[in-house]
C-alpha cells in the first residue's frame, strides 16, 4: 500500500509541476495564482504546499529543470558535431541549440523575463552562471587546447560569452529589429572564430 501512496504523491507532484510550467509560460508568474494551479492540476492548495514550500520554490524548480533541459540539449548538439577539421563546431552546434532555446515561449517567459523578475538579478545571475558557464567554459578550453585561445584567458573569455549568449536571449525575448536566431549565430560564430 505505501508503494501506491509514495506512487500517487510523485502523479500529484509532477501534475502540480506540470501545471505550473504552462500556467507560467502562458500566463506569467503573476499571472499564474495558486488556485488556478491546482485548478490546472485536479488537486488541492495542500497538495501544492505539501509538496512545494510556495509558489516562488515552484517556480524555482520549472526554471531550473528548463534550464537543464536546455543544457542537455546543448550538450547532445555539441557532442554530435564534433569536427577534426572544425574545433569550432561542436561549440557552435551548442550555440544554435542554445539560440533555439532561447526563442522559444516557455524559455522566454520562465527563464529569462520572469526568472530575473521571481529571483532578482544577482541571484538569477548566479544561479544562471552555475548552470551554464561549466558548459561555456569546456568548450573554451578546448579551443585553448588546440592553440585557437590563450589559456590564460578562458575563464574572462567564458565569462564573456555566456553573458553574450544571455544578451543573445533578452534581445530574442525583446523581438528587436534585426534579431533572430539565424542572424544571432551568424555574430556569434563570427565573434567566436575571431578570438585569438
Amino acid at each position: 500500500m505505501a508503494k501506491r501512496t509514495s506512487e500517487q504523491a510523485e502523479e500529484t507532484r509532477r501534475a502540480i509541476f506540470d501545471a505550473a510550467r504552462q500556467l507560467f509560460e502562458t500566463e506569467g508568474y503573476s499571472g499564474a495564482s495558486i488556485a488556478s494551479i491546482v485548478a490546472a492540476a485536479g488537486t488541492t492548495k495542500g497538495a501544492l504546499f505539501h509538496h512545494f514550500a510556495s509558489k516562488e520554490a515552484l517556480f524555482l524548480e520549472v526554471w531550473k529543470s528548463l534550464q537543464l533541459e536546455m543544457d542537455a540539449d546543448t550538450r547532445t548538439a555539441a557532442a554530435a558535431m564534433r569536427s577534426k577539421d572544425d574545433p569550432y563546431a561542436a561549440f557552435l552546434a551548442g550555440t544554435r541549440a542554445y539560440f533555439k532555446w532561447a526563442a522559444t515561449p516557455a524559455y522566454q517567459q520562465i527563464v529569462l523575463i520572469d526568472g530575473r523578475a521571481v529571483m532578482g538579478l544577482a541571484r538569477w545571475q548566479e544561479n544562471d552562471d552555475r548552470l551554464g558557464r561549466n558548459n561555456v567554459e569546456q568548450g573554451v578550453r578546448y579551443l585553448a587546447r588546440k592553440g585557437l585561445i590563450s589559456e590564460d584567458g578562458v575563464v574572462p573569455l567564458s565569462v564573456i560569452l555566456l553573458n553574450a549568449l544571455n544578451g543573445a536571449g533578452f534581445a530574442l525575448t525583446r523581438k528587436d529589429p534585426g534579431i533572430t536566431e539565424d542572424t544571432l549565430f551568424d555574430a556569434f560564430e563570427k565573434l567566436l572564430r575571431g578570438l585569438r
